[in-house]
C-alpha cells in the first residue's frame, strides 16, 4: 500500500474515528523520516528508518531487506505498525526501517557488514525507551544479533531489550518462532465461538474445515496448529501451486514433502491453484502469504464464513465491501496477525526486567492479549451500524492513538 493510500484511508475514516483536522494532520504525518546509504564492498545501498508515531510508546517495527524497498513503502508501513501495537494494546508507537537490496546476493559476511552498518546509521534515533527494531522481510534473528552487539558497542551499554526477534541465547524470547500464527489461531477460535461455528458443526459430527493459502512459516504453522486442535485443513499452497483433500490433509506428511521437494504440490493430492483454494466450500479461509489476492474479482465466489489475514493487506477494499454483504467475517491483518508483535513486546518486557519467561508463560500470556484485543473490537463492532469489522478494529486502534497524542 503506498502512503497516498494510507491519507486516502486516513480521511475516508476520520468521520467515524471523530478526528479533528489538527488530530487528522497528526495522524498522517510521520514525526520523523531517517534516510541513510550504507557502504558494503564499494557498492552503497539506500537506508530508511521512519518513526510514525510515538504517542502510546517507544517506536516499534521490523527491518527489512529487499531489493524493491523505498521510502514511501517504509512510512506505510511504519504507520501500519502504530495502528498494529494499538490494536494490540501494547505501550509501543509504530515505526518501520528498510534497506534496498537483494541479501541472495550478498556474502555472509557482506550481510553481517550491511546490518552493523545499518546500526552505524541510526543507532542515535534507536533504543529499549527510544526506538525498538525487530525482524521482518529477509531479516532474521541472527541479523538483530549483529545489530545488537553493533549497538552496545557504540553506545558502550548492555542493552537487549533495543532490538526484538533474537536468538534466544542473545535474550531473545521462547514461541517467538510460531507467534504470528498462534496469535491468530487464538483469534480464530474467539470468532468461530462467536458465530457459534463449532456448535453446528459438532452437531454433525463433522470438524470445521480450512484452507490456507501460502505455506511459509506462518502459514504451515498455522496447518499445524489447527490441525493439532481438531481442525480439517483440506487445502494448502504455496507459490508453486496448492493441494485439495476433502477429508483433511495429514499436514506432518505435507511438511516433510514441502522440506524434500520445496513445495507442497509433491503431495499426493487433488491439485488445485491458489485462485482456486480462495473459493473452496470451506469454513475458514487463511490468506497467509501474498497481499491483494481476495479482490473484486473473486470475492462474490468465497464461500466462506471467515477470513483470517495472516498476510498483510491479503484484502482490497472493494472486496472487503463484497465480503461484508455476503456476512463473512474479515478478521483483518492488524489484529489476525499482531501475534507477532505482542510476542515481541514480551521479549522487550523479558529483556527490560532481565527474566526469562518459560513457553508456557509466553503462550499464556499471548492468548490473554489476543482475547481481550478480539472481544474489545467484538463488543464495539456489536454495537455498530452497517460498518465491517476491519473499519471497527481500524476506529478502535485510531482513538486510542489520538487520546495520548
Amino acid at each position: 500500500m503506498s502512503f497516498n493510500q494510507v491519507t486516502t484511508f486516513l480521511k475516508k475514516i476520520a468521520p467515524l474515528a471523530e478526528l479533528s483536522k489538527e488530530q487528522l494532520q497528526k495522524l498522517q504525518t510521520p514525526d520523523r523520516v531517517l534516510a541513510s546509504h550504507l557502504t558494503v564492498s564499494g557498492k552503497k545501498y539506500p537506508a530508511w528508518r521512519v518513526q510514525f508515531n510515538n504517542a502510546r510508546g517507544p517506536y516499534k517495527g521490523g527491518i527489512r531487506f529487499h531489493p524493491e524497498v523505498n521510502e514511501d513503502e517504509v512510512t506505510s508501513l511504519a504507520f501500519w505498525m502504530s495502528i498494529k501495537t494499538a490494536v494490540a494494546d501494547l505501550p509501543f508507537g509504530g515505526g518501520k526501517g528498510g534497506v534496498q537490496v537483494d541479501p541472495k546476493k550478498l556474502s555472509a559476511k557482506e550481510l553481517e557488514e550491511l546490518s552493523r552498518a545499518y546500526i552505524r546509521a541510526f543507532y542515535q534515533h534507536l533504543g529499549p525507551d527510544t526506538d525498538v527494531p525487530a525482524p521482518d522481510v529477509y531479516t532474521t534473528p541472527e541479523i538483530m544479533a549483529w545489530m545488537l552487539d553493533e549497538y552496545e558497542k557504540l553506545t558502550h551499554t548492555k542493552a537487549p531489550a533495543m532490538i526484538t526477534g533474537k536468538p534466544i541465547e542473545k535474550g531473545g524470547s521462547l514461541v517467538r518462532d510460531i507467534a504470528t500464527a498462534l496469535g491468530g489461531v487464538y483469534i480464530l477460535e474467539e470468532a468461530v465461538n462467536k458465530l457459534n461455528l463449532s456448535e453446528k458443526k459438532v452437531a454433525l459430527k463433522v470438524a470445521l474445515k480450512v484452507a490456507i493459502q501460502g505455506f511459509g512459516n506462518a502459514g504451515r504453522t498455522m496447518a499445524r496448529l489447527l490441525h493439532e486442535r481438531g481442525y480439517s485443513v483440506v487445502a494448502v499452497s504455496d507459490s508453486q501451486g496448492g493441494i485439495f483433500a476433502e477429508k483433511g490433509l495429514p499436514i506432518e506428511e505435507v511438511e516433510k514433502i514441502k522440506d524434500e521437494k520445496g513445495s507442497v504440490i509433491f503431495f499426493p493430492a487433488k491439485k488445485i491453484t491458489n485462485e482456486e483454494l480462495l473459493t473452496l466450500p470451506v469454513d475458514i479461509i487463511i490468506p497467509a502469504a501474498l497481499s491483494e489476492v481476495i479482490t473484486k474479482d473473486n470475492a462474490a465466489y468465497i464461500k466462506a464464513k471467515i477470513v483470517l489475514e495472516l498476510a498483510n493487506g491479503p484484502t482490497t477494499p472493494e472486496a472487503d465491501e463484497i465480503l461484508y454483504k455476503k456476512n463473512i467475517l474479515v478478521l483483518p491483518d492488524v489484529l489476525a496477525n499482531a501475534g507477532g508483535v505482542s510476542v515481541s513486546y514480551f521479549e522487550w518486557l523479558q529483556n527490560k526486567k532481565n527474566e526469562h519467561w518459560s513457553a508456557e508463560k509466553v503462550n499464556e500470556e499471548l492468548q490473554k492479549k489476543m482475547v481481550k484485543a478480539f472481544n474489545l473490537i467484538w463488543n464495539e463492532y456489536e454495537k455498530s451500524k452497517n460498518i465491517n469489522f476491519r473499519t471497527v478494529t481500524y476506529v478502535q486502534a485510531i482513538k486510542k492513538i489520538v487520546r495520548e497524542i
